[in-house]
């Protein structure tokens, strides 16, 4: 009887812990699917988007650099509560500010809100994955961030409604504000991590005992007495150290091309459509709805190809299937076909990140400082990118813009031999 209510227990701690994934993709895809919206409420030319983009790019960038010790002081409950509080929020003000107070200043406060949320929200949503992945013994958090790119398509979704239907950006976010806020505030009450230990095991050197991610391979799994508690792990000097790593270094760059077709895409997509393709605001955000869909159907089946083909190939094809989406998608001469590239350059951003990450811990001693190296570079692309974009687009035009684009995706194929496990 005790076991069964064990079990039932962490059940409902997987699916809140899935709900706060789901959630953030919600949020995230509702404010990029009513950019055009946004855009023309405010009047703004594709240099102010960049600078608007920009302004949660600063947000995120503060928070995520502070998140390591915001969830260790406040736990990550609390700390996923309070960043999709401040997400809704943000949501609520940048809605009022497009619809209601017709303020760009307003918009761009919101959205330093929603940057600031984000960020340890994603920390703390880890945090929280890792520990229910020990409890469930099973390999869940690919379908955790499985359920992020679901999350981005019903987010993508209802914004294409929302956008179709006339419905003011104010509404439309207002409402997604406090939906996100009030489930995900109430889902983080059946979280566990705080108050679960991590359970002491000794494993067998690395290589005879594995941990089968389904998205990114097997990785060793070491237990802390498998580091020996003689004295302890100095991490300002195993991150500096990371920074010298020329492979680690190499695979920033490698996932660096690919982050950036990906957030490119999220932030722009909706808009090049609409200027670039003639389509309406409504068929635009359609589109970004398409994008995500195939980047969430190749993650899903990311664990197959990766099974059987290896790192390498798969990174090229990545690479070489964004490459060729991203060309079609800006020399498209029909609209439809655009759509088209739009699902061949999501199925090619789709697992740079999941592999970059499985190749910065093929070391298990120095995987947390080469993955948080990798990440950053990868993070920084996503963020900065889109923004840097949008000033390259008041000269040349926001499609040929995206160009800029496909020579770092050039770049991440060449260097795709940088991704084979290492010994």
């Amino acid at each position: 009887m005790a076991r069964a209510a064990q079990t039932a227990e962490v059940t409902r701690w997987r699916n809140a812990v899935v709900a706060a994934y789901a959630f953030s993709g919600i949020a995230f895809a509702s404010w990029v699917s009513r950019l055009p919206a946004i855009r023309d409420g405010l009047d703004l030319t594709p240099g102010n988007v960049g600078l608007l983009l920009l302004c949660m790019t600063l947000g995120s960038f503060v928070s995520v650099s502070a998140s390591g010790l915001i969830v260790l002081r406040f736990g990550s409950k609390q700390t996923i509560r309070i960043g999709s509080i401040m997400v809704g929020a943000g949501l609520v003000l940048a809605g009022f500010g497009t619809s209601v107070l017709v303020n760009p200043l307003a918009v761009a406060a919101g959205l330093v809100v929603v940057g600031l949320g984000t960020a340890s929200w994603n920390t703390a949503s880890n945090v929280e994955g890792a520990a229910v992945e020990r409890a469930v013994r099973r390999h869940i958090m690919p379908r955790l961030h499985g359920a992020f790119s679901l999350g981005t398509v019903a987010g993508a979704g209802a914004g294409a409604w929302a956008a179709g239907a006339g419905v003011p950006v104010f509404w439309h976010l207002g409402a997604v504000g406090l939906l996100v806020a009030a489930s995900v505030a109430t889902a983080a009450g059946w979280f566990r991590a705080d108050v679960t230990p991590v359970e002491e095991k000794t494993f067998t050197p690395a290589g005879t005992d594995t941990f089968e991610d389904p998205s990114t391979g097997p990785l060793p799994v070491i237990s802390q007495a498998t580091q020996g508690p003689e004295e302890p792990l100095d991490n300002k000097r195993q991150i500096a150290q990371a920074w010298r790593d020329r492979r680690t270094l190499l695979l920033g760059v490698l996932v660096l091309g690919l982050a950036l077709a990906e957030g490119a895409a999220g932030d722009w997509v909706a808009l090049a459509l609409a200027d670039g393709h003639g389509q309406s605001d409504a068929a635009g955000a359609a589109g970004y709805g398409l994008f995500v869909t195939f980047m969430t159907v190749g993650r899903f089946a990311g664990t197959l190809v990766l099974d059987r083909f290896g790192r390498v190939p798969v990174m090229r094809w990545c690479a070489a299937l964004a490459v060729a989406g991203l060309g079609l998608f800006v020399f498209a001469p029909v609209p439809w076909l655009a759509y088209v590239a739009l699902a061949v350059w999501g199925l090619g951003a789709s697992l740079g990140f999941p592999v970059g990450m499985s190749a910065a811990a093929d070391d298990p001693v120095k995987a947390a400082a080469r993955v948080s190296v990798v990440s950053t570079i990868g993070y920084g692309a996503f963020l900065c990118g889109p923004p840097l974009l949008g000033l390259l687009a008041e000269h040349v035009g926001i499609l040929h813009s995206l160009l800029a684009v496909m020579v770092m995706l050039v770049v991440s194929f060449l260097l795709s031999p940088v991704a084979r496990k290492t010994a």
